[in-house]
């Protein structure tokens, strides 16, 4: 018998020869996060070949539910330079459970790139639906891009206890077609957003079955559904955007009646018609100040001192809608055009309460994304610090992404020149949305605040302990300090700072109030 001839082998046929003997899909992202290179069985699982996918995201890859998480785990992959073994599910019409493992490569003469190998499970991982906030961007992409999409929303009156909760859950994660993306909105509250070509699954049927699921505890518990094309005509995308921000918050807060309140009934466009129905009032009522400011105490977890208070919005009574908040309000400024007034007169009333500070302390106040990237805004701001310079010394700016920032370069420009008059900056909610990621990279930052999902998740369970020590290896090699939110116990304190995270912001430590 011969022997086989001797050859060598690449570093990328080495990597696919160990890869192969755990892994069916292999697939190796460029600088910009697609696919540059695709081997195994992707005609098989995905009716796809391999070359048709260079140029993809990998998300596309995944189950739509599982695509929130899967981009989070992939962002902070650089962090430790691998991402641990993961169960997902493929976008396959079976979403075939699979466990995604990563690994970051650095070759001499050639720039970091990401390795992703997926391998069978022989148990499907617990089938969940996605948080709210990964229908509402996904939602806003559509809009954004143009693509045919449609909405639909599920609602079940009463409150089930906490086991037929989570039976509904799973019967609805069970129950929609592939592509067709679920989410829980609010309890009891559940939105579906339509895969490729906009079409739903029948709504009615899901219905009946939710309702048969109920059991005996059906009476006083029924399902509504509704279904909302979203059509944006009249509309630029932008205000299609938040329109859907508005009317999906409303939907969350008040089901039903949220919807017809917030004008949902006319599509989109009623839901703007209905916003500018409400922008003279909220215009004045910015003007007028017709809002508050309350704190609350961020601590060293530490020292258990308190480090900073978190300025936080507080609006008269009458200005909202019934359940609207705060955060409703803002919304509503991004969606008028009234930001940069908001943001500037929320700064304002920051820096008059710094003489309340006890010494060593700072107020951090939010600005949102849209007013960042603003020049106008930047120079106001930037002259209303110079005329208080002894209270500018003593705030930090939270950047916020209620508003994605498109013009980057103008929002960096803006954080820069607050940092050159002393002013620290933050990425408030961390890990919300895909985008702060890309901040953390863009922008000059002293502080990185987790999202509380984040912190909730690690008190729970071991995997969310990991997010969120990927997060503090983040922020740390940028150069920024840790801050997590919703801390409300002890226990959540401790593992916080087991993690690595220097300061705490939570009930646990303080309620918003007056200095």
């Amino acid at each position: 018998m011969q022997p086989f001839p001797a050859r060598p082998l690449g570093d990328r046929e080495r990597f696919v020869a160990f890869a192969f003997a755990a892994a069916e899909l292999l697939v190796e992202l460029d600088a910009a996060g697609r696919i540059a290179f695709a081997a195994g069985a992707f005609r098989a699982r995905l009716g796809r070949a391999p070359e048709s996918l260079l140029g993809c995201s990998p998300a596309e890859l995944l189950a739509a539910e599982d695509r929130g998480a899967f981009a989070t785990a992939l962002a902070l992959l650089p962090a430790r330079g691998r991402m641990p073994h993961t169960a997902f599910r493929l976008a396959d019409s079976a979403r075939s459970p699979v466990s995604v493992s990563g690994l970051q490569l650095s070759m001499p003469g050639e720039a970091p790139h990401v390795c992703l190998a997926f391998a069978p499970l022989p148990t499907p991982p617990l089938l969940r639906l996605a948080e709210g906030s990964v229908l509402l961007r996904e939602g806003e992409q559509r809009l954004l891009s143009g693509a045919t999409a449609a909405l639909g929303l599920i609602e079940l009156s009463g409150t089930p206890d906490d086991a037929l909760a989570l039976r509904l859950d799973q019967l609805l994660a069970e129950a929609v077609t592939p592509g067709t993306l679920a989410a829980q909105m609010a309890p009891g509250r559940y939105g579906l957003l339509s895969g490729p070509g906009g079409a739903l699954p029948n709504l009615s049927s899901l219905a009946s079955r939710l309702e048969d699921a109920l059991g005996e505890a059906r009476e006083g518990l029924q399902v509504s559904t509704t279904t909302l094309p979203l059509a944006a005509e009249g509309l630029s995308p932008e205000q299609a955007a938040r329109a859907l921000r508005h009317g999906l918050g409303a939907f969350a807060r008040r089901g039903a009646a949220g919807l017809r309140e917030a004008g949902f009934e006319g599509g989109l466009r009623g839901v703007m018609a209905n916003i500018t129905r409400r922008a003279a009032g909220l215009r004045r009522a910015i003007l007028d100040r017709r809002f508050r400011l309350e704190f609350q105490p961020i601590v060293d977890l530490d020292s258990r001192a308190v480090h900073h208070h978190e300025a936080l919005l507080r609006v008269e009574p009458g200005l909202l809608a019934a359940g609207e908040g705060p955060q409703d309000f803002v919304t509503l400024a991004e969606t008028i055009g009234a930001t940069e007034e908001l943001d500037l007169a929320v700064a304002t009333l920051a820096l008059s309460a710094t003489p309340a500070l006890r010494p060593g302390q700072r107020i951090a106040f939010n600005i949102s994304g849209l007013s960042a990237q603003s020049a106008s805004f930047r120079r106001r701001l930037l002259e209303l610090l110079d005329r208080n310079p002894r209270s500018a010394g003593r705030v930090m700016v939270e950047l916020t992404e209620s508003a994605e920032v498109e013009d980057e370069a103008g929002a960096a420009e803006t954080l820069r020149a607050l940092r050159r008059r002393d002013v620290p900056v933050c990425i408030d909610d961390f890990g919300a949305g895909a985008a702060a990621f890309r901040y953390l990279n863009a922008f000059p930052v002293d502080y990185v605040k987790v999202d509380g999902t984040y912190v909730t998740a690690a008190v729970a369970n071991e995997r969310g302990r990991s997010f969120v020590a990927a997060m503090v290896d983040l922020s740390l090699a940028v150069g920024a300090k840790v801050v997590a939110e919703r801390v409300e116990t002890e226990e959540a304190a401790c593992i916080m700072r087991s993690l690595g995270v220097h300061y705490g912001q939570g009930w646990h430590f303080g309620r918003p109030g007056p200095l």
